[in-house]
Order: C-alpha cells, then structure tokens, then sequence
C-alpha cells in the first residue's frame, strides 16, 4: 500500500539537468552511429525469452535521437538479456559492451536513501524530525522541514541545478569542483516552490542536504559509506561514489557526451573528465554497471539492506503532478511507476552525457537497466526536438518494462517509437 498526496497544480520547473527521475530533456535529430556491437546473453534454457528483434528496434530509434552508445541488460525474472549498440567512446571509436561502466546520475538517490534508512534502523535518524535537528542553523526554515520532505521531494526547495546560471557558469570553468556551500548558496537565493509538505518539487538539493546528515552523523565520507554499507555487503565490483571524477575512463567505461546541436549540425563534447561528485553528490555522483544496478534494486526491493519497517516507508509515495511524464509516486529515493504493463519500481538518472533508468519488479526478481551515453545541452532552445527526445526515451523505457514483466507493450508506444519525427514535434 502507499500514501498519496496531492502535488500542487502549478507544472514543475523545467527538469533539464536536474538529474531528474526517469526522464531528460534532451534531443538529437538522427546521425550515423559510426559502429555498433550486439551482445545476447541468454541463461537458463527453455525459460522465456525477451523479443530481440524489438529491443534491437528500440536501439535503433534510441541511436537516431543522438547517444553515440545504448545498453540494455533485462531479467524476467527467469531469463537475462543484454543488448549492446554503438561506440562508448567516438574518438577511438570502441564498441559499447554491455559491462562498461557509466555515470548513473540520480540512481544515486536511491543510494542516499538507504543510507539514511539504515540509520533510521540504527536510531539515529527520525523520519519526522526536523532538518534543523541535524544541520542547525543550515536550511532556511528548516524547523518545519523533515527528512522525509528532503527524501521524498516534498519539502519545496529549489534545486541548485535549476538555477539559469549554474550549468552556464559550469561550462565557463568546468573542472571547478562545487562544496557543498556553494550548491546549498545557489539553492537558498530562490524562494521555496512552496510551503513543506504542501506539494511536490524534484530537487537535487534535498540530497545534497541527506548526504550532509549521512557525513556529519558518521564522520565518514560519501564514498566511504557507501562502499561501506552497500558496494562491499552486495559485492558490486564495478560501482563506486565519484570523488569527485570518474577514476577509470579507459576501456570499460562509456564515455559521456554533452550535445549542441542550435547550429545544425550536432555538436558532442566529452564530459566524462568533469567532477561529477563534486556538482551532482549525494543527488548523483554513482558509476556503476548495468548488472551492478540491477542487483542493488533487486536487493532494495527485498528488503536485504535495511528492515522491513524501512522497506515500507521507502515504498510509502507522494503522487507525481498530473502533468509529470510518468504516472506513480515517489517514496524515499524510490519511485513507484505505473506503466501500461504493471507497477515497477526504480528510478533513473540524467548526467550531462547519460540517460539510464533502472527498475525492478515489486518482489525485486525481476529488473531492467539502461544507458543511453549522451545528453542535451541546449535542448531548451529546441522545444520541438526535446520532444522528440522524450518521446523516444520514454517509449524505450516503456518497452523494457513490457518485456521485463514479460508482457506486449502497447501498440500506441511502437507506433510512437516507429513513426515520430524531429519535425513531428514541432521543431
């Protein structure tokens, strides 16, 4: 069961670079894809299969849109299926497997999340209790503020990354690695969306504050405890906190990219020597793999890395506005979509360079994840392409879905995925 309740109705501010669940605003019209490399890994035998043929289209249309590398890895619970397109890195020009290792942006929060449920577990945190009992004298307002606001995106404080200057003053000097001051400074010089608790607002600030908590309470730092509490106890090999840049950009890692594309020509820039730990943090600094987050969301969902008690209040969500590009809720760190095929849960994550989401089935045997290595840097001068961009992405994860619960996804998603176009939008 979760607890609804109601988003204000003025739209939500413009997610673009906000790491925002699920979704980017992002855009590409259609380019070559200078190479390409399949991969199909099929277990158990005689066990239901994924469509090919249909993840492979969706690869298709998810390249068309601009992301040079996509990777999909889908367990149905009986079945692994892994899909690998494109380049991970264009100046080399080495093919994408589905094992490199990526930014996952906002999946981070999930991670976050835990963490501060584990400490609920440990008694050192109270949902309920105010911010301004664990960071006194920090956040405006903070007495009527809790933790649970922050973890559930309800306490109305602006996010930093929604700042007109932010990413601009970013591009200007981008190996500049952001304290958590300064983000916090950007946040509090805007208004609050609304009153605590009065409606819902995504906002990477909120995490930023969760990760200040974690460190002050532990006297440990981000990377340390998550390695600690949660890399190390589900031996995820391959995922590691940016501290505050990527440390293996070579072989196996997907590089990132950064797309201009007002003049006409797609203008890619590789991002993935940017201190992504330093600007994105608690909110969005994990690189992981595609099995690494597959196995940290089946084990969230399974209750394997803090109680049952936790579990449920993880799971208890405040509804998404009407006019969110996903019907469900957010819980703490965790969404719940409902898609045309069934209830999932999971989350997503948007980088400068990376589009990947990440979901499991409500018993947490079933998961699918994905990565789309490119992301919009100027896609709100192009409203019709972004779009476009949406559309797409939105469909391919509506397909991953469908098959990950082993069903047919809906006829309007294909014809959507099939026949939409840059101009079809409006561009």
């Amino acid at each position: 069961m979760t607890t609804e309740t109601h988003a204000p109705t003025k739209s939500p501010r413009s997610l673009r670079k906000t790491a925002v669940v699920l979704t980017t605003a992002a855009a590409l019209i259609g380019t070559a894809v200078a190479a390409h490399a399949d991969q199909l890994n099929l277990v158990r035998p005689g066990a239901p299969t994924v469509n090919d043929a249909l993840q492979r289209e969706v690869a298709k249309h998810v390249l068309q849109v601009g992301p040079p590398g996509y990777i999909a890895r889908i367990d149905n619970g009986r079945r692994v299926y892994t899909l690998a397109q494109g380049v991970a890195d264009k100046a080399t020009g080495r093919p994408i497997t589905v094992s490199d290792q990526f930014e996952a942006g906002s999946n981070t929060k999930t991670f976050t999340a835990v963490l501060v449920l584990q400490q609920v577990d440990r008694g050192q945190v109270t949902l309920d209790a105010p911010v301004e009992q664990y960071l006194p004298g920090v956040v405006p307002n903070g007495a009527n503020i809790t933790v649970r606001m922050l973890l559930n995106h309800s306490s109305g404080l602006f996010s930093y990354t929604g700042d007109p200057d932010f990413f601009t003053d970013m591009e200007k000097d981008p190996q500049h690695v952001h304290t958590d001051a300064e983000l916090l400074a950007m946040a509090f010089k805007h208004e609050p969306s609304f009153a605590p608790g009065k409606g819902w607002m995504y906002s990477n600030t909120n995490y930023t504050l969760l990760g200040m908590i974690l460190q002050k309470q532990t006297g440990k730092s981000m990377p340390a405890l998550v390695d600690e509490r949660i890399t190390t106890p589900l031996r995820l090999k391959d995922t590691y906190y940016a501290d505050p840049k990527a440390t293996d950009t070579g072989p196996g890692y997907a590089h990132g990219y950064a797309i201009k594309y007002a003049s006409g020509t797609p203008q890619y820039t590789d991002i993935s020597d940017r201190p992504l730990g330093s600007w994105a943090g608690a909110a969005g600094a994990m690189i992981s793999t595609t099995s690494d987050l597959s196995r940290f969301f089946s084990a969230v969902l399974q209750g394997k890395l803090f109680s049952q008690t936790q579990l449920k209040q993880m799971k208890t969500t405040v509804a998404l506005p009407k006019d969110f590009p996903l019907k469900g809720g957010y819980g703490l760190g965790l969404v719940r979509i409902e898609s045309p095929c069934g209830t999932v849960w999971g989350h997503g994550g948007d980088t400068m360079g990376h589009h990947s989401t990440a979901v499991a089935s409500e018993d947490g045997r079933r998961t699918a994840v994905t990565d789309s290595t490119a992301g919009p840097n100027d896609a709100a001068e192009n409203p019709g392409v972004q779009r476009y961009y949406q559309t797409i992405v939105f469909g391919a994860d509506t397909v991953n879905i469908c098959q990950m619960l082993g069903k047919s996804a809906p006829s309007e998603v294909l014809q959507n995925l099939r026949g939409i176009t840059p101009t079809s939008t409006g561009k």
